[in-house]
């Protein structure tokens, strides 16, 4: 196949690693970018993606699955740092995930320039934001000409969506983050997965709920102070939905604060109140009777003053849910620090931690840790981690750590070892570019009145193919306005020639090129030869010829043709014996013509039996007689026949039909082979490429053709010539008239 399309896939993040998820597509000179993150374990220029290994003018577009950081936060820097706007591309994202994201970003460049590490300005992030496309789920929307894509639920977090993309009929999955478990706020998403946690099993959704409930309760029951580090949206508004329910059920506790330690998720909370129509029906149907879930009764901000860190470290038994989560700076590092020497404390870790972050090294249950300011303290606190991160259990091979993906590929090559299938797993590294090749199906769609009748096996639809952003439709060309929007138009081109010879010698030249040409008028009574249905030469003067013919590929060619054999008439020798030697007959043919066919049908049966004669040695020639009925050789019709002996086997020829029959198979193939050369040898330009019928009327014009002619038409039609002649034979004005029949006919 020509045309082998290639899918592209390279990784500009969240190749065997978590964070700064970029992947870019490319198939049919589209560029789509899925995602545009920063790695949380880096700061500055380091933790974008390698965003200089692709010409960013060239993308159509970015689609972005949700706001986390490490999917989106690289994207301000894309757009108002690169060459991103001097293309056509646009970015898409959820509305919830807009809204959303304008408020982490904010939140994003205020700590960047509190750094020498600064990316991106307040301006270049409202620039940004103002260019964002938000979308909906399940909407389709179509980028640029032959893409299109679908948003669907991914869970995960508000907002989060996985893209079905088509490109040029190509469909792909990218998933994004997304969970398979419906919580208490959110719509769960049963699409595959992807690499995160390799082949680790998640526990349920409930077993989760009661140990992390149990773990706070025994934290605060011996004394302690509860710190859950945790993003500022997303997973955080999962935990304070499970602490405020689980508080209303447990008087004991009704005096122990819950502090939600975020300006950012305050300001927050007003999105997830206006898109609860975007999550499950339990917070849905709680909505509709007047119990907004995220007001909550036993969780309170924390105080606005300076030093309340240390305050509540000081005071009595609380619990803190405080960004970020992965303890790399903030009030969630400040937290750990002044919590870290107390054993009656605890740390409970609920989402995953990217390898090269504190809580990652946490986890590990140190005896001491590193300050924010250089200086060591000691670790006494307890520490756990439960697992709440909305990622799906079994995951596809991107935005994972090398380890991870590493067990997940072996599992999974295991266990389609034994299957028919054959699975490929990839897990390509960053900047490592996978190319799949793809041979898809090219299907036509036939509307319009080539649609009215459904074909049967076998049958051949003609008409005009559309090809339009990959995909075909086929129609008849009158249908073309009407389902296609567009018209046909035919060009017609005229040639004039100065000419010092008769019309005779013209046609005689003609008729030796092409087998045949027809004579007749024009609509203005212009005396006209039609050169293989297509070219009509004109005499329009004395010492002057037109042609003329409708524009098109095979007629431009005849057309070319038709005048290299004009202008070379004066050169040719035989016009000097034709023209010098005793006057000829105006109707005198040229010996290569298709005449003594049309009045003979004899010759071309001589003509057909010498070549087959030259091949195979002697062939009798059996033709039935109109008094009898059967006769020895004739077919069992009683039609016209060629009979060729070969070795011990014989061949019959139908020369009505034009097929062979023969005992022996070998024979018959061989047979077929030299009969399909001798009747394309025996046949004139005319009949075996003919583009067009001409018509004449009734007053001897000659119309523009209407229909394709059949190059084996002619020989089937003489073939039937040849049976009547014998079966019946008339006199040469029955001929003749029969040949101006066929000539009008053709």
């Amino acid at each position: 196949m020509a045309d082998v399309p290639t899918l592209s896939i390279t990784l500009l993040g969240a190749g065997q690693e978590v964070g700064r998820s970029c992947c870019v597509l490319q198939y049919r000179n589209i560029t789509i970018v899925l995602d545009a993150g920063v790695h949380p374990a880096h700061t500055g220029m380091a933790s974008l993606p390698f965003i200089d290994e692709l010409d960013w003018s060239t993308v159509d577009a970015i689609l972005i699955t949700h706001f986390h950081l490490d999917h989106a936060a690289a994207l301000t820097y894309i757009t108002e740092k690169t060459n991103f706007r001097e293309g056509k591309g646009k970015v898409y994202m959820t509305h919830p995930t807009k809204a959303l994201h304008k408020f982490m970003m904010q939140d994003f460049v205020r700590m960047s320039n509190s750094s020498t590490d600064a990316l991106i300005s307040p301006l270049d992030l409202s620039m940004s934001i103002s260019s964002i496309i938000p979308v909906s789920v399940h909407q389709l929307i179509t980028p640029c000409p032959g893409v299109t894509f679908t948003p669907y639920h991914a869970g995960h977090v508000l907002g989060a969506c996985m893209y079905m993309i088509d490109i040029a009929g190509l469909k792909i999955l990218y998933t994004g983050d997304y969970s398979r478990e419906e919580d208490r706020h959110l719509v769960k998403q049963r699409y595959p997965p992807y690499s995160t946690y390799g082949v680790q099993s998640l526990e349920g959704r409930e077993e989760k709920e009661l140990r992390f409930t149990n773990l706070v309760h025994s934290i605060i029951r011996r004394g302690g102070h509860v710190l859950l580090p945790t993003f500022a949206l997303g997973r955080a508004q999962e935990l304070l939905l499970i602490l405020d329910e689980y508080w209303k059920k447990h008087p004991d506790l009704h005096n122990v604060p819950i502090y939600y330690a975020s300006s950012l998720a305050r300001k927050c909370m007003a999105v997830y109140q206006t898109y609860i129509h975007t999550m499950n029906s339990n917070i849905r149907s709680r909505f509709a009777r007047r119990d907004n879930p995220f007001v909550f009764k036993f969780i309170s901000n924390v105080p606005q003053a300076r030093g309340w860190e240390r305050k509540i470290a000081e005071g009595p038994p609380c619990v803190v849910l405080a960004s970020p989560g992965m303890l790399q700076s903030g009030t969630s590092r400040e937290l750990l620090e002044l919590w870290a020497p107390d054993s009656r404390n605890g740390l409970v870790v609920t989402g995953y931690s990217v390898e090269g972050t504190l809580a990652r090294e946490i986890m590990n249950e140190p005896e001491e840790i590193t300050g924010m300011k250089g200086n060591t303290i000691p670790r006494k606190l307890s520490v756990d981690y439960i697992s709440f991160s909305a990622h799906a259990p079994h995951i596809v091979l991107v935005h994972g750590e090398q380890t991870a993906m590493g067990r997940l590929r072996a599992a999974l090559q295991s266990k389609y070892k034994n299957r028919d299938e054959d699975i490929k797993i990839h897990s390509p590294r960053n900047l490592e570019t996978l190319d799949l090749t793809f041979r898809p199906e090219r299907v036509a769609k036939v509307i319009g009145s080539l649609a009215a009748k459904p074909p049967k096996t076998n049958d051949v639809l003609s008409g005009l193919l559309v090809s339009k952003d990959y995909s075909y439709t086929l129609l008849d060309p009158r249908d073309l306005r009407d389902f296609a929007g567009l018209s046909t138009c035919v060009v017609t081109q005229r040639q004039k020639i100065a000419l010092g010879v008769g019309q005779d010698l013209v046609r005689w030249h003609l008729e030796g090129m092409y087998g045949r040409v027809e004579e007749g008028f024009d609509k203005n009574g212009i005396p006209t030869m039609r050169v293989m249905g297509a070219v009509d030469v004109k005499q329009t003067a004395e010492h002057e010829l037109t042609l003329e013919w409708d524009s098109s590929a095979a007629n431009d060619m005849i057309a070319d043709s038709t005048l290299a054999v004009i202008t070379e008439i004066d050169k040719s020798p035989a016009s000097v014996k034709m023209t010098a030697g005793t006057p000829r007959h105006q109707h005198d043919h040229h010996p290569h013509s298709d005449h003594d066919y049309r009045h003979n049908p004899m010759v071309r049966i001589k003509r057909l039996g010498m070549f087959l004669e030259a091949h195979f040695g002697d062939v009798e020639c059996h033709m039935p007689d109109e008094d009898m009925d059967e006769q020895e050789g004739a077919t069992p019709d009683g039609e016209p026949s060629f009979l060729i002996q070969l070795d011990d086997a014989e061949a019959q020829i139908n020369l009505l039909s034009m097929t062979v029959d023969s005992s022996s198979e070998l024979v018959r193939r061989r047979v077929e082979a030299v009969l399909e050369m001798a009747l394309s040898t025996v046949s004139s330009l005319s009949e075996s490429f003919a583009s067009g019928a001409p018509e004449e009327s009734s007053n001897g014009h000659i119309d523009k053709p209407k229909g394709d002619v059949s190059p084996l038409d002619d020989m089937d039609q003489c073939a039937e010539e040849v049976g009547s002649d014998v079966m019946g034979p008339s006199d040469d004005a029955g001929q003749e008239q029969e040949a101006v029949a066929d000539t009008q006919q053709a």
